[in-house]
């Protein structure tokens, strides 16, 4: 064998081994994200968000949202919910988030679970489409405060509190006395102000006029099929059935490639002091508003 062939088939060799390494390292990055990374093409893949319980913090699955929109990787985003709703600031946020990616181009393709009712259903309206099974409990439209009253305890045990405040509506809500009728008014105030929030987005998102939405506002459920007989969502189906729209909405063809976070996994830790800021929350002083399914 001649200098010249040695050396191109030297470099053959070595051009061979450096495509190997270089599979084997896209292989490897594959693993490490879960099925995340692709090689074949951008754009290909459903990303899977789920909401699961009451709503207490929307940090998690902002932060999802945000990643998945940034992801140029991403078609489009099934948002799976199973939640009676939760606490109004984080049910708005979250909304927000849902809005955001489906103003920014992605597909966002609603899944309803058994249920996804009052917060659950206000983020829903964030999504280009709304699935529900017929049996879904959604709806119960409306917004609640529940303020404890412990005055007739703290008088049978002989407890009482003194109260110094700047302004007469300062201590409204204080578990330890009755509310007057000026401060019912008051939160009655504070309360319809969110109710119509939650109306108007209704209104905006479902093009359905006020006076409409208002007629199934009243804070009662509905089945799916109720709910799709009343406009509140597009149509009936399952979780899979969510994905094929996703994809037919993404332009995809085939079997799609679903991604979705990593689930972490339970500690004996977790189990013992999980979710304690979410604890925190459900016992924090004075009235909360929560739009979210009392049954």
């Amino acid at each position: 064998m001649s200098a010249r062939k040695g050396w191109l088939v030297g470099l053959i060799i070595v051009a061979v081994m450096f495509f190997m390494i270089f599979v084997i390292l896209v292989m490897m990055m594959g693993i490490s994200f879960q099925g995340d990374f692709d090689i074949a093409g951008m754009g290909n893949k459903i990303a899977v968000i789920e909401l699961q319980g009451v709503i207490y913090n929307s940090q998690r699955i902002v932060t999802q949202f945000e990643k998945y929109r940034k992801d140029e990787s991403i078609a489009a985003i099934v948002f799976r919910i199973d939640s009676p709703g939760g606490g109004v600031a984080e049910s708005q946020e979250i909304y927000e988030a849902v809005k955001k990616s489906r103003n920014a181009g992605k597909n966002v393709v609603v899944s309803m679970g058994s249920v996804a009712a009052s917060g659950g259903y206000y983020i829903a309206c964030g999504a280009d489409t709304i699935v529900a099974n017929p049996g879904t409990t959604t709806g119960s439209i409306g917004v609640i405060a529940e303020i404890p009253n412990t005055k007739a305890l703290m008088d049978k045990i002989g407890i009482r509190f003194n109260i110094v405040k700047s302004g007469r509506f300062k201590d409204t809500g204080s578990p330890f006395r009755d509310i007057t009728s000026e401060e019912r008014a008051y939160l009655q105030g504070w309360i319809d102000d969110a109710y119509h929030q939650f109306v108007n987005v209704i209104s905006e998102e479902r093009k359905m006029d006020v006076e409409d939405v208002l007629k199934l506002a009243d804070g009662r459920v509905f089945t799916g099929k109720q709910a799709e007989s009343n406009g509140l969502i597009d149509v009936l189906g399952t979780y899979q059935d969510a994905i094929h729209i996703a994809a037919q909405m993404a332009g995809l063809s085939g079997e799609p490639n679903v991604v979705r976070e990593k689930r972490k996994k339970v500690t004996l830790f977790d189990l013992l002091f999980m979710d304690m800021d979410e604890v925190f929350n459900m016992i924090q002083g004075g009235p909360r508003l929560k739009y979210q399914m009392i049954l």
